[in-house]
């Protein structure tokens, strides 16, 4: 009998109790990357640092001169654009943190099988690119339009379906102005590197990485919801695997803290001398402004609330904060908890999910202060 999909292409599962991660999941973290949390001193993140994840190959662009870009689907008016074409357009520059919907996914038990992501799937750049509305606007998006339809080259196979990555907007958000859309053709100033999207990619300020759809070469507008497999399948938040599930959108607030003092190399403990530290990190959230950030340097048993600069007009970008801490000798455990204007903070228990999604429970730093005098 022939092999089919199904048989190289599995279901999604859940790590046994004490299992370690396997050669698959080692594969995946070899292909993507995270931020260094110590990189996040950055306000801008330098884009080899940003980190990436590639669902399936990254597609090679020899000339991008060649590239179209389609608008379609229930519109008055058909759209084919290069990349040149596009640039003609007024040029919007935002700055806007990402983060991949299931970061934090390696601390859940029972650990769902995919990309083991720790805490460092996040990353802010300023993209520039055409505000998705005008090009809806001049396509003339139809009177019964319910979702626009954002169709990547990347081509692959996932839970035995092959498919072309593809996610959707509702149509109020994509022609929507606060924030704006971007279809992407720049990243802090310079062309899309390959890993970003190169060259062209959506940029949806305050959606999770999923939405942000790399190597952007079809918008459609469709009349029915979208019910492709990134959109209906995968991306959901679901305790069993038979339910359907509430879609993956907007992203949770979060604080980290950037790393003090020195490294262990294996276990990332760190060290620091006794006396001030100035504990510092970022926080931001897909739903509301991040209003404060409160502060443990015992495990979470108290805290207290850390200095939060203003967002200097950047509101879906991280903002630093910063915290005076005196250390003294002996092991301690540090974490940083956001609060966002909707009325969102991190949770002390993480709820868990079959795909590992806006797992934002709170970071725990190990800091070993050794006792000079011993």
């Amino acid at each position: 009998m022939g092999r089919r999909l199904t048989d190289v292409s599995t279901p999604g599962r859940l790590a046994a109790a004490g299992e370690g991660l396997g050669q698959d999941e080692l594969a995946l973290a070899a292909r993507n990357h995270g931020l260094p949390l110590e990189a996040m001193r950055y306000d801008v993140t330098p884009p080899g640092l940003h980190y990436v994840l590639t669902h399936y190959d990254i597609p090679h662009v020899p000339d991008e001169a060649t590239w179209q870009l389609t608008v379609g689907g229930s519109v008055r008016h058909a759209l084919t654009l290069s990349t040149a074409d596009l640039r003609t357009y007024p040029p919007l520059t935002t700055r806007v943190t990402l983060e991949c919907a299931g970061n934090g996914r390696a601390l859940l038990v029972p650990r769902p099988v995919s990309q083991p992501w720790l805490l460092e799937a996040v990353g802010t750049a300023e993209w520039t690119g055409v505000p998705l509305r005008l090009l809806l606007e001049e396509a003339g998006v139809a009177s019964d339009a319910v979702d626009v339809v954002f169709t990547g080259a990347d081509h692959g196979v996932e839970r035995g379906v092959e498919q072309d990555y593809q996610r959707s907007l509702p149509v109020g958000v994509a022609l929507g102005d606060e924030p704006e859309v971007l279809v992407a053709y720049a990243m802090d100033g310079a062309p899309l590197p390959p890993q970003h999207g190169r060259p062209l990619r959506l940029v949806v300020p305050g959606w999770y990485g999923m939405t942000q759809v790399k190597w952007l070469r079809g918008i459609t507008v469709i009349d029915t919801p979208f019910t492709g497999f990134q959109q209906s399948v995968a991306y959901r938040i679901k305790r069993d695997p038979d339910e359907a599930g509430e879609p993956v959108t907007r992203i949770a607030p979060r604080a980290l803290v950037i790393p003090p003092g020195f490294p262990d190399f294996m276990s990332r403990t760190r060290v620091v001398a006794p006396g001030p530290v100035l504990l510092e990190g970022r926080a931001w959230s897909g739903a509301a402004p991040v209003t404060s950030v409160d502060v443990s340097t015992d495990g979470g048993a108290t805290w207290q609330p850390a200095a939060l600069e203003p967002d200097h007009g950047h509101h879906w970008a991280w903002r630093r904060w910063s915290f005076r801490w005196f250390a003294v000798p002996g092991d301690h455990v540090l974490g940083a908890r956001a609060h966002d204007g909707a009325g969102n903070t991190q949770p002390l228990e993480q709820a868990w999910n079959r795909g590992g999604f806006a797992n934002n429970l709170i970071q725990r730093v190990p800091v070993f202060c050794p006792d000079d005098t011993a």
